[in-house]
């Protein structure tokens, strides 16, 4: 090989090199980036998860209104009230009492009735609309919004008063009491809603469905 073609070759093995190193580089990049932009995307969708979605736990009463679907079979699929005694009515399906049940087992017993028509019957159950008072924490007194809200497991007394606006103006925020029933009868927890919102969370305590929050006016 001539000795002025020498540099020449050097030139093009260094740049060999360069671009071996880049593409690595590139390599590496793209097999980072997908898993971190997926953990991001797994972290989003999990705290964007809505209340709707806890189907397990919602437990099922009259005023409720139910989304069948049975697959393969639209002409099974309905969308039915839960009537005042706690049952619903769908093709081939009558009076199934669905009261104090989940979404879950519902959907288990119309397929237990249904495998006597339909082969390997597959049902979702979902609630298209939520107004049972079996799921409802009521908030009554000094807050933006008096109303009833959707219980969802897990939800603490900040959630409900952040569902309902927060407190008014002339809200006794730390005088406020949860009232529920236990064993048949109505027993008080004080909780301190002014410090709650204040970022003690001493007494943010968890909510039961049928609970009602009071929040009395101000003496002052």
């Amino acid at each position: 090989m001539p000795r002025d073609a020498l540099p020449y070759v050097r030139l093009v093995m260094t740049a060999g090199v360069l671009s071996m190193k880049v593409l690595m580089r590139l390599f590496l990049l793209a097999a980072f980036v997908p898993v971190s932009l997926t953990g991001a995307n797994a972290a989003a969708s999990e705290a964007q998860i809505p209340p709707s979605l806890v189907a397990e736990t919602y437990v099922l009463g009259a005023g409720d209104v139910l989304s069948i679907f049975v697959w393969r079979n639209p002409d099974l699929s309905v969308t039915v009230p839960v009537r005042p005694d706690g049952r619903i009515t769908t093709p081939l399906v009558e009076d199934l009492s669905v009261a104090g049940k989940t979404t879950v087992q519902v959907a288990r017993e119309i397929e237990a009735v249904l495998k006597e028509y339909v082969k390997s019957p597959q049902v979702n159950v979902i609630v298209s609309s939520a107004a049972s008072v079996l799921n409802q924490v009521k908030v009554l007194g000094q807050v933006r919004t008096p109303k009833a809200v959707i219980f969802v497991d897990g939800m603490t007394v900040l959630d409900v008063v952040l569902a309902v606006g927060g407190l008014n103006e002339f809200a006794s925020g730390n005088r406020a009491k949860v009232v529920r029933n236990e064993n048949g009868k109505n027993v008080e927890v004080g909780v301190r809603l002014k410090d709650i919102q204040e970022g003690d969370l001493r007494t943010n305590i968890p909510v039961r469905a049928g609970d009602v929050l009071v929040v009395p006016q101000s003496l002052f």
